[in-house]
């Protein structure tokens, strides 16, 4: 049974795609926060966390919000160009996930970005704001999906190569800050 920590974790991570459904922009960028955060609010909340499970509870998670966001493309972007990088890409992380649950080598999700994440927010700005900048031929889309990948290959390096942990210089620096000046 886990922590209850863990427990309102993972109801947050559950409900905060359901956003998604109703405000994209928003809803992404909450589950991507959440995301983010998770281990960070685990300890805010200091009521226990996931143990030993949390790589596969957190690669889980992420594929449901993934979902979600690729149901949406997937079916509603008639667009190819927007279309199939995002099903290519959903596909490809899709499969670094269950190789990483497989082998529990964390160089897989460094070969295996989560690409299709960047791909969905860009297409859902781009269409809201910037309609006539959307993916029309091989170049609009190559270019935005080669600016996206090198900024998500230094992450991906970050957390899942290298395991860098950014959330404890969060819980150091901005949660510590929060709890000193009584926000």
């Amino acid at each position: 049974m886990p922590d209850t920590g863990a427990v309102i974790v993972i109801a947050l991570r559950l409900l905060v795609p359901l956003l998604i459904f109703r405000w994209r922009l928003f809803g992404g960028i909450a589950s991507m926060i959440v995301d983010a955060l998770d281990v960070v609010l685990i300890d805010a909340i200091g009521l226990g966390g996931f143990g030993g499970h949390y790589h596969q509870t957190d690669k889980v998670l992420d594929m449901y919000y993934l979902a979600i966001e690729f149901g949406i493309a997937a079916w509603t972007w008639s667009n190819p160009w927007e279309r199939w990088p995002a099903i290519g890409l959903f596909a490809f992380r899709a499969i670094g996930a269950v190789l990483f649950e497989i082998t529990q080598e964390r160089i897989v999700l460094f070969m295996f970005p989560n690409l299709f994440e960047n791909w969905w927010l860009y297409v859902v700005v781009v269409r809201k704001w910037w309609p006539g900048s959307r993916p029309k031929s091989m170049n609009t889309t190559a270019i935005p999906l080669l600016l996206l990948l090198i900024p998500k290959m230094g992450q991906e390096y970050l957390l899942h190569y290298s395991e860098a942990q950014p959330w404890n210089w969060t819980k150091e620096n901005i949660l510590s800050f929060a709890v000193w000046t009584g926000r």
